[in-house]
């Protein structure tokens, strides 16, 4: 395949971001909140690739990376706003170029962070693979049929013309980036461009062992008792609604000395039920209800349900939200509002 003859890797852009990297002298790459595994194997592959041709780079996330991604190269370079503002605040104020990976609008960095980029000067690059991208950046990198931003990642090093830089470290952090968003490899948007990257960075040495094993099995045992008191517990089935609920309390999260990432996946243990095609999985947080949102299907989107009531959106099948009230409230209106979305 070459790459250039897609739109999203043109050679016109690819040329304007030659020209601009080559005016650059401090790059920042940044995030969505509550960075997950594509969010930082892109953000690391990245900042590998840029380090090796000679430029200084920051990667700066709005709040902590989960701990079960700490094995990827590069991870203890990671900074982040919610433990070090003074520091992000003045790297972003400073950058001449940001790149915006794996989110489609600023908003989704937060409040906080999305208020720095918008005060910096700084030239916006945007990668994602998400679903209406915003036209709040300069340049962008956009396709939404790409199972993740770590494919595109690699993808844009390759259109770069510097395939052969890529190491096993990067490898490593694209692999770990396509693997989960993917679902490993089992989503709908994974393509056969998806196993030709993988080849690849099997190729270069990769291990797809050591990768899988260091995500998924590598559990607290924390973390197994808050699956397993989560599906015995708080898994509802709405037969009628072929829909899967699962919850979990602020207080329940405390009592199994929940960690960031702890709950991932966990919306997919719903969708796996036979005859379900519908799952979603709420947690409280600070203030308000984190939603997650899954479905089976091209004739089932899910994303709609997520952005015309709960603040969200996403892919067709996989979404996030996010409802301001009780998590009583949030299972309550979820329950009202589905009926509109019966497939």
């Amino acid at each position: 395949m070459n790459l250039n003859d897609k739109i999203e890797f043109s050679d016109n852009k690819i040329l304007l971001f030659e020209k601009k990297l080559s005016e650059t002298k401090k790059v920042v790459i940044t995030s969505h909140k509550s960075p997950d595994g594509d969010s930082v194997g892109s953000s690391l592959a990245l900042y590998l690739y840029l380090t090796k041709k000679g430029f200084k780079v920051t990667v700066c996330h709005p709040d902590p990376a989960p701990p079960f991604l700490n094995w990827l190269f590069g991870f203890d370079k990671i900074l982040n706003l919610e433990e070090d503002f003074i520091h992000v605040d003045q790297l972003i104020n400073d950058a001449d170029i940001i790149f915006c990976l794996d989110y489609n609008a600023l908003n989704r960095t937060g409040n906080e962070m999305e208020s720095l980029i918008h005060r910096s000067g700084a030239y916006r690059i945007m990668i994602d693979h998400h679903l209406y991208p915003s036209d709040e950046f300069d340049l962008s990198f956009s396709d939404i049929n790409s199972c993740s931003t770590a494919q595109l990642i690699f993808d844009f090093i390759v259109a770069l013309g510097d395939r052969e830089l890529v190491d096993v470290n990067m490898g490593e952090a694209i692999y770990c980036g396509i693997m989960t968003d993917s679902g490993s490899f089992r989503f709908p948007s994974t393509t056969p461009h998806t196993h030709e990257v993988i080849a690849e960075l099997l190729r270069i040495g990769v291990s797809n062992a050591k990768v899988h094993e260091a995500v998924f099995d590598t559990n607290t045992l924390g973390r197994l008792k808050l699956r397993g008191y989560a599906i015995d517990n708080k898994l509802e089935v709405l037969e009628d609604q072929h829909t899967a609920i699962m919850s979990l309390t602020k207080s329940e999260l405390i009592r199994y000395n929940y960690q960031k990432g702890d709950t991932e996946g966990l919306v997919n243990v719903g969708l796996s039920i036979l005859g379900v095609e519908k799952s979603i999985f709420l947690s409280e947080g600070d203030g308000y209800i984190k939603m997650s949102f899954r479905s089976k299907g091209e004739d089932n989107p899910i994303n709609e349900m997520a952005s015309k009531y709960f603040h969200g959106g996403g892919h067709a099948n996989a979404s996030g939200g996010k409802f301001e009230g009780t998590i009583e409230e949030a299972i309550a209106e979820v329950k009202r509002v589905l009926p509109e979305f019966k497939k």
